[in-house]
């Protein structure tokens, strides 16, 4: 029986974009204003996450790293819960312990958000393993970027997925930026897809500002995974348009370059295609981005008026 798997359209997926740059922005700005912890966003790249998300089932199992805002909103996760965890209140998913780069909602299957570039690469093995042990439903789906691709770990991760059979799909959101050293300094090839094939794993590169482009892919790839129990690499070529670490100033990143992905930018891409063949009309677009902006005004509001943890509870959850 094949799963099930929530139909979605452009426009919902266009919602969901918006609300990953706008609840991106609102931690820019909150930072900038001394009300949260600096963070990683993942601004330009919301296509290939919302895309990808939006691509699983219920069932499936997500691993991520720093950059997750958009893995986590898009599959499902409450802004305002997220926000408070951001700003260490008690009303946030893990109760304010994690901040913005170690969020985990087991709810919706998100396992972790490990901050160790390529940790969860080390990780998804073993949790692919148990999910064919034990023969549940649903794949894993791990998100990395070029810069953990490049490092040991992705390579015995494929080879082990690959000798083990194992359901996973890689997503390597390849965002051209390592932290602040551009790929080109630290890989000859462009595309990480082809570093599968001596795994004896299959692969795919999809434009990653096509949030619809993406979305087949995606499909696609978790069909192959589905019904090979093998693991299957896909790869999201796209841009990360803001800084490695917020507040960047970004004085490292060509000019140029940096305006000719932003001519390139999924939302705007999105949108334009949307009014362009009529699904869309300029009043509605007002509309969503509008929608998009209360539930972020909404969210802001509860995550700060969400209290502190007591001291009382800074051992609790603690092992060794």
């Amino acid at each position: 029986m094949k799963p099930e798997r929530k139909s979605i359209d452009e426009i919902e997926l266009l919602e969901q974009m918006l609300l990953v740059r706008a609840y991106e922005e609102m931690i820019v700005e909150s930072s900038a204003a001394g009300k949260v912890p600096g963070t990683c966003t993942s601004v330009g790249q919301e296509a290939a996450g919302v895309g990808v998300v939006s691509a699983l089932t219920a069932d499936d199992l997500i691993l991520t790293n720093h950059r997750s805002a958009a893995h986590l909103l898009a599959r499902g996760a409450d802004p305002g819960r997220l926000l408070a965890e951001v700003m260490g209140r008690r009303d946030g998913y893990c109760q304010g312990r994690s901040g913005s780069l170690h969020i985990s909602v087991r709810e919706l299957g998100v396992v972790l958000t490990s901050t160790i570039v390529g940790g969860e690469l080390s990780l998804v093995t073993g949790v692919a393993l148990a999910q064919k042990m034990l023969v549940r439903p649903g794949i894993v789906a791990c998100f990395f970027g070029d810069g953990a691709a490049c490092e040991g770990i992705f390579h015995e991760s494929l080879n082990l997925a690959s000798v083990w059979d194992l359901p996973i799909l890689y997503v390597c959101e390849n965002n051209q930026w390592q932290a602040f050293v551009h790929r080109r300094e630290t890989m000859k090839s462009d595309h990480i897809a082809e570093w599968a094939a001596p795994y004896g794993v299959d692969s795919a590169t999809v434009d990653g500002n096509d949030v619809a482009a993406v979305r087949a892919a995606t499909l696609a790839a978790a069909a192959h995974v589905r019904d090979s129990g093998r693991p299957f690499l896909l790869e999201t070529y796209t841009y990360r348009s803001r800084g490695h670490f917020e507040p960047d100033g970004q004085a490292y990143v060509d000019p140029a370059e940096h305006a000719a992905w932003l001519a390139r930018d999924p939302i705007e891409a999105c949108r334009r295609r949307l009014l362009g063949n009529g699904r869309l009309t300029p009043e509605a677009a007002a509309a969503l981005q509008q929608r998009v902006q209360q539930r972020i005004a909404a969210a802001l509001a509860f995550a700060e008026a969400s209290p502190f943890p007591d001291i009382s509870e800074m051992t609790r959850d603690v092992y060794a």
